[in-house]
């Protein structure tokens, strides 16, 4: 198993929601900045077998093949815009062809047809990815060679979502584990 960084393993990130003050709070700075060193030194991808993709966010102008992830060196801090940003938090959108504006205001939007050139040039069967709240926990796009799966069932109390796992077996068949949200019954 592989921890991946997201986009929420940033110092800015870290900082605008509370990350940052709970440390401080409840421990010091120094346990904060030890975090954030752990998180410079995180892969933002995995490569499973040649096969599948797997990243928080999702492709990017700039990502011609796998190769140039495994070039990037670590640790690493994430700028606001580039290659390893987008890895971080672009997101598929259906109503775009090609490369979108991004509502988020970082990084950038890529339709179906962007997604099916990058796998087919990268020769891989599935992108793997999370940043986007799924109502049934995850989601497939463009004839199901990125799939959205997000952990998080019922996000920070506001949504109603389900949280989902993704599981491969050693043949790459691929399964998902479904969590349903609890709620308070009073």
């Amino acid at each position: 198993m592989f921890v991946l960084r997201g986009n929420h393993e940033t110092d800015s990130i870290c900082r605008v929601y509370g990350f940052y003050d709970e440390c401080k709070r409840r421990f010091n700075f120094k346990l904060y900045k030890q975090f954030t060193d752990l998180f410079n030194v995180l892969p933002i991808a995995a490569n499973v077998e040649d096969r599948a993709l797997c990243m928080h966010g999702g492709l990017s102008p700039e990502l011609h093949s796998l190769s140039q992830i495994s070039a990037l060196r670590r640790p690493m801090m994430i700028g606001d815009h580039g290659l390893a940003c987008d890895i971080l938090w672009s997101d598929p959108d259906a109503s775009v062809t090609g490369w979108g504006y991004s509502e988020r205001g970082v990084s950038c939007t890529f339709g179906a047809d962007v997604v099916k050139r990058f796998c087919n040039k990268a020769d891989i069967d599935l992108i793997v990815r999370a940043h986007q709240v799924m109502e049934n926990g995850y989601e497939f796009f463009a004839d199901r060679q990125p799939v959205t799966v997000f952990s998080a069932s019922n996000y920070c109390g506001e949504f109603t979502n389900s949280g989902a796992m993704i599981v491969m077996d050693q043949d790459l068949r691929c399964r998902f584990q479904v969590f349903r949200p609890e709620y308070d019954r009073k």
